[in-house]
């Protein structure tokens, strides 16, 4: 008895000990007047719609139009995925988000040595342009905003896999709405490392930027990808300082190509992240649109308002959730979406609760979409734009976040840009030390993370629930399609196409090579042989790992 007392004695007295953000802003215990004296509204806050768009991009908000709801989907064979994708359509999503397996990420064949046990596990395969066909069979691709994420060299490969897929259902291209992520430099420090040569990497996102701009007007031609580089465990105002320096490295890369800001950077998107820290994520969305804003009129001398707003979609955290009392999860994806919300989000993914254990199941993907669905209908979080502006609190901290991001940014530019940075290898140190940081506040009890290091219930309880499990048969499936589409297609017509992409690669630097792209994904070439002879022709090995030979 005596334990039970000073157990809710020890509770009753609990305070907050956190007196920094996840970032480790100092957070102060009060804020008043004092700390905002500084701001002047109409310079540095605005109306939402007005520069310097702090408050939002659109004077309406979420009056106008809800933010486009998404699942990110992508397992097994197309087929499965398709069959996913029209549940979600049926469930009340606003898009659809697909993502790419690891074998199609990094390029290499189905059979590769190391792809064992990857087909399909983690997105869908994109082996070749029969699978986009299987993929969209049954869907409204003329009505639907598709978003293809896929970030590596790859990318170019996939959207012209989507380009031939609706010009072969007599869509007009240039009518088209949609993302491919294409943000490769950041896939270097998500995974692929080496297989993304930096290079290589800048040439292929800035031909698809280029080809969706003078083609594809409608079409986001690169969604960066700040996501992905939170998730190895960076700060928040990193997450915006690395993000804003890729985006700056591409388009330093198309203006050299000679098209005028203007053309392009209304299209370009983001793709951020919504951590644990409630406040912290609001005020890093207010800043960076107040940050992309000033980044394009003064550094850029865009003209187009729609070149000055930043649009991004939202992802929640999934670094922030664990497989210890799953459940709870479902709370920190609530959260981590209301954040979202809260700051203007225009594309919003939650995670499932299930994510630390597997890959979603259908009846969590369900979950997480009435997540969505509750805060749109029910909370009345979007009834009014930008509704925590004027917090002291919130703007102090929107302008603390600007401020450690542009000090970021600073050191970034003094090296040279975002790829004088990553070849040094800076991006990377600075990313180990943050993660290392962070871990050793979870250990050291700094960090509370119920679940992990307080308010552990061992052993746990079993957590009754449907759980996705990898199919090797699915695995099988796409083996043989793939091995049947080779043998056949029209193999004179794939080697022609092969040695015109090979013979427009040699071209250089600045030639872009969607077209040609385009002409072997007609031709059925499979995604590997496609890049293979791209990474050839710019001096790399067909095979990332150097352990397969170009059949060619």
């Amino acid at each position: 008895m005596k334990k039970d007392v000073n157990k809710i004695n020890t509770a009753y007295r609990e305070k907050a000990q956190a007196t920094n953000t996840l970032s480790g802003i100092a957070v102060k215990e009060i804020y008043t007047p004092e700390d905002t004296k500084d701001i002047h509204y109409d310079r540095d806050i605005a109306d939402s719609g007005q520069y310097p768009f702090t408050r939002g991009i659109y004077p309406d908000m979420f009056r106008g139009r809800y933010w486009t709801r998404r699942e990110v989907c992508g397992f097994g064979t197309p087929a499965h995925t398709n069959e996913r994708l029209l549940q979600q359509i049926e469930e009340g999503v606003g898009g659809l988000n697909v993502i790419v397996d690891m074998p199609t990420r990094f390029g290499v064949d189905v059979q590769h040595p190391l792809a064992e046990g990857e087909v399909g596990a983690a997105g869908v395969p994109l082996t070749s342009l029969k699978d986009m066909e299987d993929l969209t069979k049954g869907i409204p691709i003329s009505d639907v905003s598709f978003s293809l994420i896929s970030s590596s060299c790859i990318a170019p490969i996939v959207l012209s896999q989507y380009i031939i897929t609706c010009q072969s259902a007599g869509i007009d291209i240039s009518k088209i709405r949609g993302t491919i992520q294409n943000d490769t430099l950041s896939t270097r420090f998500c995974g692929m490392g080496e297989a993304t040569p930096p290079d290589l990497a800048l040439k292929i996102s800035a031909d698809v930027i280029e080809f969706c701009t003078k083609n594809m007007p409608l079409w986001n031609p690169i969604n960066v990808n700040m996501y992905d580089l939170r998730e190895t465990g960076i700060s928040a105002t990193q997450e915006l300082a690395f993000g804003f320096a890729n985006a700056i490295a591409y388009i330093e890369e198309v203006l050299e190509r000679g098209l005028d800001i203007d053309n392009f950077a209304p299209r370009f998107a983001f793709y951020c992240s919504a951590h644990i820290d409630f406040f912290e994520e609001i005020a890093k969305l207010r800043a960076a649109r107040r940050m992309w804003a000033r980044i394009m009129r003064e550094r850029f001398k865009a003209k187009n308002p729609k070149s000055l707003k930043f649009r991004f979609g939202i992802h929640t955290a999934g670094c922030s959730l664990v497989a210890h009392q799953p459940l709870n999860n479902i709370v920190r994806v609530a959260f981590e979406a209301l954040s979202a919300v809260l700051a203007g989000v225009q594309s919003l993914h939650c995670c499932s609760y299930d994510e630390p254990i597997a890959l979603p199941h259908e009846s969590t993907q369900r979950i997480a979409l009435r997540t969505q669905q509750i805060i749109a209908y029910e909370t009345g979080a979007a009834n009014t734009a930008d509704p925590l502006a004027g917090s002291y609190y919130i703007e102090t901290l929107t302008n603390r976040i600007e401020e450690e991001a542009l000090k970021i940014m600073e050191k970034i530019d003094e090296m040279g840009g975002a790829l004088a940075a990553i070849k040094k290898k800076w991006i990377d140190r600075e990313i180990e030390k943050e993660a290392v940081k962070y871990q050793e506040a979870i250990e050291n009890n700094e960090r509370i993370v119920v679940g992990i290091n307080e308010f552990i219930e061992p052993p746990e309880e079993e957590t009754r629930a449907k759980r996705h499990k990898y199919s090797y048969e699915a695995e099988k499936v796409h083996i043989d399609n793939v091995n049947r589409l080779r043998r056949e297609r029209d193999h004179k017509r794939v080697q022609e196409s092969i040695q015109n992409l090979r013979k427009e690669a040699l071209k250089g630097k600045k030639h872009n090579l969607i077209p040609s792209i385009i002409e072997a994904v007609r031709a059925y070439s499979t995604t590997d042989e496609i890049i293979g002879t791209i990474r050839e022709c710019f001096g790399y090995s067909y095979d990332p790992f150097e352990m397969e030979k170009s059949p060619f």
